[in-house]
C-alpha cells in the first residue's frame, strides 16, 4: 500500500463514476418519504425527527469534531510561532561585598518540520477522508431516523387500529352473549352456550387492554424519535396514500445514494493514507527552529535595548532502535487498510441484499394482501349466515363464535399486512438511499 495514491484504490475497486468525481449530493430520505406517502401530518412528523432528534445531534456533534481533527491535522504544514518573556536576578558575594545583577529576556521563537516524505500531508489526508467518512455517517444516521420516524408512525397507526378493532370485537361478542340470554330465557339455549359467549366477551376485554399497551409503547417510541418526552398521546388513525408501485427495474447505481457505503469507501482511503504515515515514520525528520528577541539587564530595558539576541538551527532525527515498533505499526496500518476494504466489500454486498429482500417482499406482500383482503370479505360473509342459522335454531353456537374469530382474526391479519407493506416500502427507501 505505501506509495499508492487514492485514486489507485479506489480503481481496484470497480466504484462508480460517482465516486471518482466527487459525490453527488445525497438526497433527503425524509422528504422522499414525504412525497411517497403523500400526508401532511406524517410529513410534519418526519420534520420534527429531523429537527429534534437527540442521536441526530450526537451524529452532528461527531461530524463537527471530525472538522476541527481535520483543521488540526493540516497545522502541521505551518511553521509554529511561540512567544516567551522571562527575567532572574542573581545575588552573589565578592569580598565581603554583596552583588545584585537581573537579565530579562523577550523572544519569538519559531518550529517547523519539514514535511520532506510526505508524512503530514499523508496524514491530513487520512483526517480529510475520516472527515468524510464522519459526514456520510451522519448522512446515514439522517435517513436511519426519518426510516425509524416513518416505520414507528405505520407501527402507531397499526395499533391504534387493531385497538379498535379490539374493541368492535367486544362489542359484537357482547350482541351475542344478549342473542344467547334471549334465546336462554325462551328455552331454545342452555347455559353452557350463554357461559361459552361470555368466555369470549371477557377475553376480548382482556385483549382492549393489551391493545391498548401497545399502543401507548409505539407512542411512546415515536415521541422519542421526535425529541419529546415519551408519551402516549400519538395520533395516527388514517393509513396514507401509498402513491404508486416500485418501479419495474431500478439502476443498481442508486446505491451511489447510499451514504453507508460512501462512509465504507471514505474509510478505505483513510486506512490507506494513514499506511502512508506509518511508511514514512520510518524516515528521518528535519525540523527548523530560531529564536529572536531582546536582552537587557533590567525588564524596563527591554524595548530601548540593542542587545538583540537570535539563533537558528536545523536538526535531523531518525529512529535507530525501537524494537521493531515502527514497523509493527506499519504492518498493523496495513492490516486495518485490508478491514477497511473489507468492510466497504461486506457493506455493498449487504446493500445489494436488502434492496433484494424488500423488493421480493413488495411482491409477496402484495399477493398475501390481495388474497387476504378476499378471505376476510368471505369471512364477513359467512358470520353474516352462521348468525341468520343460528337464530334460526340451525347450528349451534360454537359455529357463531367461531365465524366470528375467523372474520376479526382475518381482518386482525388484514390490518397487519398492509402495516408490513407500508414498513417494507420503507425499507425499500432506506435500502435505496431513496423513496421510490
Amino acid at each position: 500500500m505505501p506509495g499508492r495514491k487514492a485514486d489507485q484504490v479506489s480503481e481496484g475497486l470497480n466504484l462508480p463514476e460517482g465516486y471518482r468525481g466527487g459525490r453527488t449530493a445525497v438526497p433527503e430520505i425524509a422528504g422522499s418519504l414525504g412525497q411517497l406517502f403523500g400526508d401532511q401530518a406524517f410529513k410534519m412528523c418526519l420534520t420534527k425527527a429531523q429537527a429534534y432528534n437527540a442521536d441526530l445531534a450526537v451524529a452532528a456533534a461527531r461530524l463537527e469534531e471530525a472538522e476541527f481533527h481535520l483543521r488540526g491535522s493540516r497545522a502541521g504544514l505551518f511553521p509554529a510561532l511561540s512567544g516567551q518573556i522571562g527575567g532572574g536576578r542573581d545575588k552573589r558575594f565578592i569580598g565581603g561585598d554583596t552583588e545584585v545583577s537581573g537579565m530579562s529576556r523577550a523572544s519569538l521563537d519559531v518550529q517547523w518540520e519539514v514535511d520532506v516524505w510526505g508524512k503530514i500531508r499523508a496524514g491530513a489526508t487520512a483526517a480529510e477522508s475520516g472527515k468524510d467518512a464522519v459526514a456520510a455517517d451522519y448522512e446515514a444516521a439522517k435517513q436511519s431516523i426519518a426510516a425509524q420516524t416513518a416505520q414507528a408512525w405505520f407501527d402507531l397507526l397499526a395499533a391504534t387500529q387493531l385497538k379498535s378493532l379490539a374493541e368492535q370485537r367486544l362489542l359484537s361478542l357482547r350482541d351475542t352473549v344478549d342473542l344467547v340470554q334471549r334465546r336462554f330465557e325462551n328455552g331454545t339455549a342452555d347455559l353452557g352456550e350463554l357461559s361459552l359467549a361470555q368466555t369470549d366477551v371477557e377475553t376480548a376485554r382482556s385483549a382492549i387492554q393489551a391493545r391498548i399497551d401497545a399502543r401507548d409503547r409505539i407512542a411512546r417510541r415515536l415521541s422519542v424519535l421526535t425529541g419529546e418526552y415519551p408519551h402516549g398521546d400519538g395520533v395516527a388513525t388514517q393509513w396514507p396514500g401509498l402513491g404508486k408501485g416500485v418501479a419495474v427495474g431500478l439502476p443498481s447505481t442508486l446505491l451511489e445514494l447510499r451514504p453507508d457505503i460512501y462512509a465504507a469507501y471514505s474509510r478505505i482511503l483513510a486506512a490507506d493514507a494513514n499506511v502512508k504515515v506509518a511508511h514514512r515514520d520510518l524516515f528521518p525528520q528535519f525540523s527548523l527552529t530560531a529564536s529572536g528577541g531582546r536582552q537587557s539587564g533590567a525588564l524596563s530595558d527591554l524595548a530601548k535595548s540593542n542587545f538583540s539576541v537570535w539563533s537558528v538551527a536545523a536538526n535531523l532525527s531518525g529512529p535507530i532502535l525501537d524494537g521493531g515498533a515502527r514497523r509493527a505499526e506499519l504492518g498493523a496500518a496495513n492490516a486495518r487498510a485490508k478491514q477497511a476494504l473489507a468492510n466497504y466489500r461486506s457493506v455493498v454486498l449487504n446493500a445489494f441484499r436488502e434492496v433484494e429482500d424488500a423488493l421480493g417482499s413488495e411482491f409477496y406482500l402484495a399477493g398475501q394482501e390481495q388474497a387476504t383482503n378476499a378471505a376476510f370479505q368471505a369471512a364477513c360473509s359467512a358470520e353474516e349466515r352462521t348468525l341468520r342459522n343460528y337464530e334460526s335454531g340451525l347450528v349451534e353456537i360454537l359455529s357463531l363464535l367461531e365465524a366470528k374469530r375467523r372474520r376479526f382474526d382475518t381482518e386482525e391479519t388484514l390490518i397487519n399486512l398492509k402495516n408490513f407493506r407500508y414498513q417494507n416500502r420503507v425499507t425499500l427507501a432506506l435500502a435505496l438511499g431513496k423513496a421510490y
